[in-house]
């Protein structure tokens, strides 16, 4: 039971993997925390985002695995009702009483309610109840909403009560026939998976000329043929500028900006996130609430000078990624335990962001693209190698088609960025990870031998392709 007025060391407003990380880690090192938390604790990732998604689509990458390797069939479509009834355990059938309890076994103290700032280092709680109560920090408070999914103005498209990765990642029902507002990850990855599981008719409307558009263009080309070769029916340069649903839950028309009319049975309107900074008291400490919560590399507000307010996540705008809201966490975390006891702390850098697209073909990506290089003033240099010439790749999958590209700091000879496309192909990330931020040289490289017959060989392709 919380008290009005009770104070902590630190009160973490929001319970998502990124709060939740804040809260063990300065738990552990001794100080005193609340966390608070309106909806379920564990946060979108958990429920709606990363973990449900992926038990969609891994039996799809399964099953397309199995279609590429001569003497294997499968003995049947997917069965969509096992699948999602897996993606229920996995989501603990929203029910987020094991992630209470860890919070409380930390010991961390779990308020139930929406927190937003009422002062300097004061967050006020509004409980379920309606009533509402005040919690003070005496060394920080930490904000970790996160972000929610953005709606376009498209006439008539909000009345329609469109799904988002929400919706789309909880149904019970495949819809046969699926219109998709977006390009990006979240609407690659959940186009192919309902297609997948059994929606027959799926057309996406993508504003420009390609899918994924923040990689390396070749990406977005091998994710659009896959799909091309699916049934997935690709519209680039393509806008929807009217919506129509006369009766709630039935049929769906879209109208596009060529006189199109797509009819559906759902739409997934996947056109990015909206920075969850509303209501959350920002105007109380003189913190700009219109766009993202400013920080340093130590996460700390840089609009409040005396440094007890710190933003981490989606609600700063650095990097909308989990793993990487994840890792400011625990330097947020480090900073303040760090704090207490006069220490600097850590410093976050994200040179190293690392992410994964996970469709088929799987699209990874670390550091920089060519065009970010070349606009941030490197000099460059790429190399780019056919993954399918790679033996290891040719024995994971007959017509393996892939790709793999370096950004090369020229002046350096260190690694700014690399992307690799193909089936299963996530494992080769995690040394471009390392390589990138801990800016290793080309030099160096050459010595880390890949194995063979592996798909990591592909790194001595693209060392040979250089001239190393």
């Amino acid at each position: 039971m919380v008290h009005e007025n009770e104070v902590f060391d630190v009160v973490v407003v929001g319970a998502g993997p990124v709060g939740t990380t804040v809260a063990e880690r300065v738990a552990r090192a001794g100080p005193t925390v609340a966390v608070v938390e309106e909806r379920l604790v564990g946060g979108e990732c958990n429920y709606y985002g990363c973990v449900p998604s992926k038990a969609m689509l891994w039996p799809m990458e399964i099953a397309a695995d199995v279609s590429r390797m001569p003497g294997l069939e499968l003995g049947g479509p997917i069965d969509a009702a096992a699948v999602l009834d897996r993606r229920e355990e996995f989501v603990s059938h929203f029910d987020d009483s094991g992630y209470v309890s860890g919070l409380n076994d930390l010991p961390a103290m779990f308020v139930r309610g929406r927190g937003r700032l009422s002062g300097p280092s004061e967050v006020a709680v509004r409980t379920p109840d309606g009533g509402t109560i005040s919690l003070r920090a005496r060394e920080a408070v930490v904000l970790a909403t996160g972000s929610t999914p953005a709606i376009p103005g498209i006439p008539g498209l909000r009345e329609a009560r469109p799904w988002t990765n929400q919706e789309a990642t909880s149904a019970r029902q495949v819809p046969e026939r699926l219109v998709v507002i977006g390009a990006g990850p979240v609407a690659c990855e959940m186009a192919q998976a309902l297609h997948a599981l059994g929606a027959r008719e799926v057309t996406m409307l993508v504003r420009g000329d390609r899918l994924l558009a923040q990689t390396e263009p070749f990406a977005g080309d091998l994710v659009a043929k896959s799909f091309a070769g699916l049934g997935i029916d690709v519209r680039f340069r393509h806008t929807a500028v009217r919506v129509e649903r006369p009766i709630p839950k039935g049929p769906v028309s879209v109208h596009t900006d060529a006189g199109e009319r797509i009819d559906a049975d759902e739409i997934l309107v996947a056109a990015g996130r909206r920075l969850a900074v509303d209501d959350l008291g920002l105007e109380t400490v003189g913190v700009d609430a219109d766009g993202p919560i400013i920080v340093d590399a130590r996460m700390r507000a840089t609009a409040v000078p005396d440094g007890w307010l710190y933003a981490v996540g989606d609600v700063n705008g650095r990097n909308l990624l989990t793993h990487m809201g994840k890792y400011q966490a625990r330097v947020c975390a480090d900073v303040i335990t760090a704090r207490s006891g006069g220490l600097e702390g850590d410093v976050a850098d994200e040179r190293g962001a690392p992410q994964v697209i996970f469709t088929d073909p799987q699209v990874c990506a670390v550091g920089l693209t060519e065009a970010r290089a070349r606009a941030a003033g490197f000099t460059v240099r790429t190399v780019e190698y056919d993954l399918a010439a790679v033996i290891g790749a040719r024995l994971r999958a007959d017509d393996y088609q892939g790709r793999a590209k370096l950004v090369v700091d020229e002046e350096r000879r260190v690694l700014l960025g690399a992307t690799f496309v193909g089936p299963s192909v996530v494992d080769l990330l995690h040394s471009a990870t390392i390589a990138v931020t801990c800016e290793a040289s080309l030099d160096q490289l050459r010595h880390a031998v890949p194995v063979f017959p592996t798909v990591s060989e592909i790194w001595l392709s693209l060392q040979t392709e250089y001239g190393l």
